[in-house]
């Protein structure tokens, strides 16, 4: 992190240079701007306006602070949603520094404080929402959050307003840039009973699509605070459970390819499916034939990033050994070859495909001779001929290899007529991450000198 500086002594640094060294205002702060960034200074969150000229960012805050709430008018409705509506359009400025500004400035605290006093269906909640989800762009500024009873505000706030969609996706915003990187506010926000109402509104069949909602949970569910040791999100994620997410997030892929929350709904119900009891849950929603239906789509449609997503959550599925049959029995592996057929090009999607077919493989013979029948053999070999500069892509090919035939001979057979021993032997020597898969696959395929 980079020597930080006080507003006072920025100031300062260019008066001293207006006064002492005869330099012009705009100089004078072009100078100091420079100086300070070359001595390695931090000057996020500092006006750098020079003497006279007054921060946008500024002014509106000084508006804001000027309401009294306990006086609420139609008026002071429409001025208070005015000026927070202008607090977020100049955080969304890319680029501009304003959003640190206002954050270094009191602007998380008074916002806050707004959403805390505005009466419960009130137009100014969803503009203080839309500023403070902006406003929420660092650790300092989650604690910040925390610290002014940030969780407590939005909660009551996604309660109150539970049919309300615009306030709910802007709601869900806020939870979701409060919770990335912060333990202790995913466990605010749990004990606030916020799984129990982000399925309420899953399963209202009325409300529209909320992509932030799955968002919210995909953060809520990710263990990303380098502080902690031990994080609970695997608590929370059977806490989710219980409450029949599953059922309600299946329901979300069942709109198919057309869904324009597809992909995080999907990322959501990864995040979800933390042990065999919940996997098998989703399958027993059906969700292993709406996420088989949405990468059949995926392909004939050539959406890289919808198949690349779903095959990660099959993938994640299979785990399950139940899983693995329901994959295979409903035409799992025909369709993945299908889908690596159609991206024949792709890497990124061609290597979730080789994933999730080691996955159904392993300790699993006979989806292994499925697999083979199906040319996951023959992809194996194009792929790593096709392929050789991508060492991702060779070292899962490689324990795909190894499941296929570890437990049939007859595959052995098979590969090693196919020339699969030079391939594998080419990718080991060229990528020292694939030696160790390589040289068990090389071990499994029944070859002596599998070490050299």
């Amino acid at each position: 992190m980079g020597r930080t500086i006080s507003q006072q002594a920025f100031d300062d640094t260019v008066r001293e240079n207006i006064e002492d060294l005869g330099m012009d205002p705009t100089e004078a702060l072009q100078d100091a701007v420079e100086t300070l960034t070359l001595q390695g200074v931090d000057l996020s969150g500092i006006v750098t306006c020079a003497p006279g000229e007054t921060n946008p960012v500024i002014q509106c805050l000084d508006k804001l602070k000027q309401f009294k709430i306990d006086d609420f008018r139609i008026k002071v409705e429409f001025e208070l949603e005015e000026q927070l509506d202008r607090l977020t359009e100049l955080c969304r400025v890319e680029g501009s520094g304003n959003a640190a500004i206002a954050t270094r400035n009191g602007a998380l605290e008074l916002v806050c404080l707004i959403c805390s006093q505005l009466p419960s269906g009130c137009a100014g909640q969803l503009s203080a929402l839309n500023a403070m989800a902006l406003l929420l762009h660092d650790l300092q500024c989650t604690e910040i959050f925390r610290r002014s009873n940030g969780p407590k505000v939005v909660v009551r706030i996604l309660n109150d307003g539970s049919d309300n969609v615009a306030v709910l996706s802007s709601g869900f915003a806020v939870v979701a840039a409060a919770a990335t990187g912060n333990e202790v506010l995913k466990e605010l926000f749990m004990d606030l009973k916020i799984d129990e109402l982000m399925v309420k509104v899953l399963k209202e069949e009325k409300i529209e699509t909320i992509s932030s909602l799955y968002d919210a949970i995909r953060v809520l569910l990710t263990a990303d605070d380098n502080r902690v040791v031990a994080s609970q999100v695997f608590g929370y994620a059977r806490r989710f459970a219980k409450t029949g997410i599953a059922k309600a997030l299946v329901r979300s892929l069942r709109d198919g390819i057309r869904s324009t929350s597809l992909v995080s709904a999907s990322i959501a119900l990864k995040a979800v499916a933390v042990n065999d009891e919940i996997c098998r849950s989703v399958a027993e929603s059906g969700g292993i034939d709406a996420i088989l239906c949405c990468i059949d789509d995926s392909g004939e449609q050539r959406n890289q990033i919808v198949a690349q997503t779903l095959c990660s959550l099959l993938n994640k599925l299979a785990g399950s050994d139940a899983n693995k049959n329901t994959i295979v029995a409903n035409g799992g592996m025909d369709k993945l070859i299908t889908l690596a057929t159609r991206f024949s090009d792709d890497p990124f999607v061609l290597q979730e495909v080789m994933s999730i077919i080691c996955t159904l493989s392993l300790r699993a013979p006979d989806n292994a001779t499925r697999a083979i029948e199906a040319g996951a053999g023959d992809l194996a070999i194009r792929v790593m001929n096709e392929f050789p500069e991508v060492p991702q892509l060779q070292k899962h090919s490689c324990l795909m290899i190894r499941n296929l035939v570890v437990r049939n001979p007859e595959n052995r057979t098979l590969l090693l007529g196919n020339g699969i021993e030079k391939i594998i032997r080419t990718a080991k020597r060229n990528h020292p991450s694939c030696r160790t898969a390589a040289t068990d696959a090389l071990r499994d395929l029944g070859l002596d000198n599998y070490n050299a």
